[in-house]
């Protein structure tokens, strides 16, 4: 199944309740969640109203201390968003209030380079590659004492929930993965794509060198912003919004993450021998039996929006494909209220 959702259309109760109402506007009834109160009202807030989360908490949790924030009921069933590069966990800054008051437990961390996430040994291999990223989540959970959640991201967020979705469907409820099944093959990625793809991976190959890793390192704020741009041309974002996710590059292992995930998909940068059989199975693209939907923005720069057929083979479990009208590629933070109802959509399921 496949729909097409305009985020801009809401329901609004007149001039007077939308200049009284901010960052809130109650609208319609509400989805409702396992554990939610019967007839509580849906929240949504418009984008860009969000500017910050509550204090953030720390844990350690395999080879990291995990900076994460958490909100909603402790017993509510668990929700883990999970951001992209080059952004951070503001991404959901207005998704996560709206899927707490419908009773979520709602944990939103840094991954692993970013934020105040931060390495608990200073002998840690800096590796960026995809089964790492998956672990530090399994991880995060154990250390939670979270058996089962649900995992919806974007970017890299939405690959590490595919890998978990795949490899470990035990604990994962459902999904919610914008541009669908992005788990690499690297014999894959040795192929050449279509000009006008390979165009939109440029930094990639910038990545691949020495002045490449000089750049990123000397322009991190720079490159990211050009980055968001590039990404989502409709997406009117203000300084104060990108600079509140530009902090989240300052983390000390952020360009060595960045640098070993690029490299590693093009095959220039050795992952970890100790996963090497995770890769293997990931190689083989192993099929998703939990519930997912997936999203696409139709004004992504560097994915465009498909109809979900090309990957439909690897979701074996219920699916709904939806683009996003209006929207780029961080599509939890250009459109909230579509991403957290997509959440609470697949944990009905």
């Amino acid at each position: 199944m496949s729909d097409i959702t305009d985020p801009t259309r809401r329901h609004f109760f007149g001039t007077a309740a939308i200049a009284i109402a901010a960052p809130f506007v109650m609208i319609g009834v509400a989805h409702a969640a396992p554990g939610a109160a019967p007839g509580r009202e849906k929240a949504a807030i418009l984008p860009g109203t969000g500017t910050a989360f509550g204090p953030l908490k720390q844990i350690d949790a395999g080879e990291l201390n995990i900076g994460y924030i958490e909100t909603g009921p402790a017993k509510g069933p668990a929700v883990i968003l999970l951001h992209g590069w080059p952004y951070d966990i503001h991404s959901f800054v207005d998704v996560a209030p709206l899927l707490a008051a419908q009773g979520y437990r709602v944990i939103v961390p840094h991954l692993r380079g970013h934020g105040t996430t931060r390495f608990r040994s200073a002998g840690t291999f800096r590796n960026g590659q995809q089964a790492v990223v998956a672990l530090d989540i399994i991880a995060l959970m154990d250390a939670l004492k979270i058996e089962k959640a649900i995992l919806a991201g974007y970017d890299w967020g939405a690959r590490t929930a595919d890998i978990i979705a795949a490899l470990w469907p035990e604990r994962c409820r459902a999904i919610v993965s914008v541009n669908g099944y992005l788990i690499n093959n690297l014999e894959r990625n040795k192929l050449p794509l279509p000009p006008k793809a390979e165009w939109g991976w440029w930094y990639q190959y910038y990545f691949a060198t020495d002045r490449g890793r000089a750049g990123l390192e000397a322009n991190r704020h720079d490159f990211a912003k050009l980055i968001w741009r590039f990404n989502s041309p409709t997406w009117m974002f203000d300084d104060a919004t990108f600079d509140r996710t530009a902090a989240s590059f300052d983390n000390p292992d952020y360009v060595a993450i960045v640098i070993h995930n690029y490299r590693w998909r093009l095959s220039l940068a050795a992952g970890d021998p100790r996963h090497d059989a995770i890769e293997q199975r990931l190689a083989a693209g192993p099929v998703i039996g939990v519930p997912a939907i997936t999203l696409d923005g139709d004004s992504d720069g560097v994915a465009p929006a498909t109809d979900g057929t090309g990957y439909a083979a690897k979701f074996t479990g219920k699916r709904t494909h939806r683009i996003i009208k209006g929207v780029g590629h961080n599509v939890p933070q250009e459109a909230p209220r579509a991403f957290a109802d997509a959440v609470m959509e697949v944990a009905a399921y």
